[in-house]
């Protein structure tokens, strides 16, 4: 039985009527629009490759024990896959509208969790597709390398023709049960065993060294977050309906900025993104000197050996945004810092194991742990930045050359904004999911990121050498 593992099944039990968890993107291609019966051929002929996409989730009776992954029988993907068009002129304007009423509603979670929208309508002649996937199949990092099952690297790519796929039997209610029952008691026992052997004593022995620097390392972090002012203002309960918003940036922006003050591409758009949220604040007239929006950002842990695999392996850390800070190069600083402390945080405990303690705990306790972790989040973080590498060479479906792409990431718990930032050729998009009541104003942070941007830049060409080196 393929059974979810924590992360997953934590990201599954945290669904709720006003919080749809699936990631998702906005793609935009060169024209003429393939025929929705070219995209649905396509893609039965790459299905092969990514089983799960014909898979949905079987709970265990009583949540005796983490959800299962099992063949639809009645799988039809003229149900997962969409068609639509955008109304005239078909700018960016009308791409927005529909893509955040898309992304903005629920999977289907008696089905595959997975739904693409052909798009088109757009201006000059363009088109589009509107892509989502639920959190508990894939994080970020692994949907980039998930781009191959529709995506080529040249025009004139061929396909192979779709093949005859039949389901294998589902499980009966006893056996998902007996299942439960038997991977709920081995599973904690083979890690035990694990860790109990030679090298597995010795590793936690580093690990408990490792984690007690951590804890030096990082105790005064938590102590200065406790003490700081947040943005309380933005958090709040979450509706149904989301606001999207989007902006880019250029990556030699981005690396000039990098090369004349310091820090990483990471940290410079963590910095513009502070001046969005300071614009924000201001317009609301809630700035103060000294205030902060914190922001959960995640981390890949995923290891080099991982890539491609269909399970989240993500850690997090909490980053102060200075949005209370008027000066463009010290909230750079600040930002550089902070996330200087938090990686040295991550070398000193190996994430792989922290996320693997997840195994011990029953999931029952798992799906309500999760669900206070997101209400518990409402207290301590204001927004969600996410940034996710994409390909740096150009990429098509069908022939069609892809111009740009914006990624879609959830809201939850009282945190009713979010960032994806992606990256592809030498563009770095930014996409911002806002809970539709709570962010009317939700261009002012898009265009603010814009011109925290351009003020970095401004900052970099005036910087001298020396200043550049600290």
């Amino acid at each position: 039985m393929d059974r979810m593992s924590p992360t997953d099944a934590g990201f599954y039990y945290a669904e709720s009527e006003n919080t749809p968890l699936h990631v998702g993107s906005v793609a935009v291609f060169e024209g003429p629009a393939p025929s929705y019966g070219d995209v649905v051929r396509l893609l039965l002929g790459k299905l092969p490759l990514v089983p799960r996409y014909r898979q949905r989730v079987r709970r265990v009776p009583l949540d005796l024990g983490r959800p299962l992954w099992v063949d639809d029988p009645h799988f039809q993907i003229l149900y997962h896959v969409r068609h639509t068009a955008v109304p005239s002129p078909g700018g960016e304007e009308q791409l927005r509208n529909l893509a955040g009423r898309v992304l903005g509603q629920r999977l289907d979670l008696a089905k595959p969790l997975w739904e693409l929208w052909l798009v088109e309508g757009l201006e000059d002649g363009r088109w589009a597709l509107i892509s989502k996937v639920h959190h508990c199949m894939v994080d970020g990092i692994a949907g980039t390398d998930l781009m191959q099952l529709m995506f080529d690297l040249t025009p004139d790519a061929t396909h192979g023709e779709p093949q005859d796929w039949a389901p294998q039997r589902n499980p009966s209610s006893l056996e998902v049960v007996a299942g439960a029952v038997q991977d709920a008691v081995t599973h904690p026992l083979r890690e035990l065993t694990r860790l109990s052997g030679t090298e597995g004593v010795r590793g936690a022995g580093r690990n408990a060294v490792r984690a007690g620097r951590s804890l030096a390392t990082g105790v005064p972090s938590m102590a200065r977050q406790l003490a700081t002012p947040t943005a309380r203002s933005l958090n709040g309960p979450i509706g149904p309906h989301r606001r999207w918003a989007w902006t880019d940036a250029e990556f030699d922006e981005l690396k000039g900025v990098r090369t004349a003050l310091g820090g990483t591409v990471n940290d410079v758009v963590l910095a513009a993104i502070t001046r969005g949220f300071r614009d924000l604040l201001e317009r609301r007239g809630s700035l103060r000197q000294g205030l902060v929006v914190r922001s959960m950002v995640p981390i890949s842990v995923r290891q080099a050996d991982q890539r491609g695999q269909l399970d989240n392996q993500i850690s997090a850390v909490f980053v102060d945004l200075p949005v209370g800070e008027p000066d463009p190069v010290a909230r750079l600083t600040s930002v550089r810092r902070q996330m200087d402390e938090h990686k040295k945080v991550l070398q000193a405990v190996d994430a792989r194991s922290i996320i693997a303690m997840g195994d011990f705990v029953a999931p029952t306790l798992l799906s309500m742990g999760v669900r206070a972790a997101l209400a518990a989040g409402q207290m301590w973080c204001q927004a969600v930045t996410t940034n996710v590498p994409g390909p740096r060479v150009p990429l098509y479906v069908l022939g069609r050359r892809m111009c740009s792409a914006h990624a879609y990431v959830p809201i939850a718990g009282g945190t009713r904004v979010s960032i994806g930032i992606f990256s592809y050729l030498n563009t770095m998009t930014f996409g911002i999911n806002a809970d539709f009541d709570a962010f009317p104003d939700v261009d002012v942070l898009s265009g603010g990121i814009r011109r925290g941007i351009d003020e970095l830049v401004a900052a970099a060409r005036q910087a001298t050498p020396a200043s550049a080196a600290t």
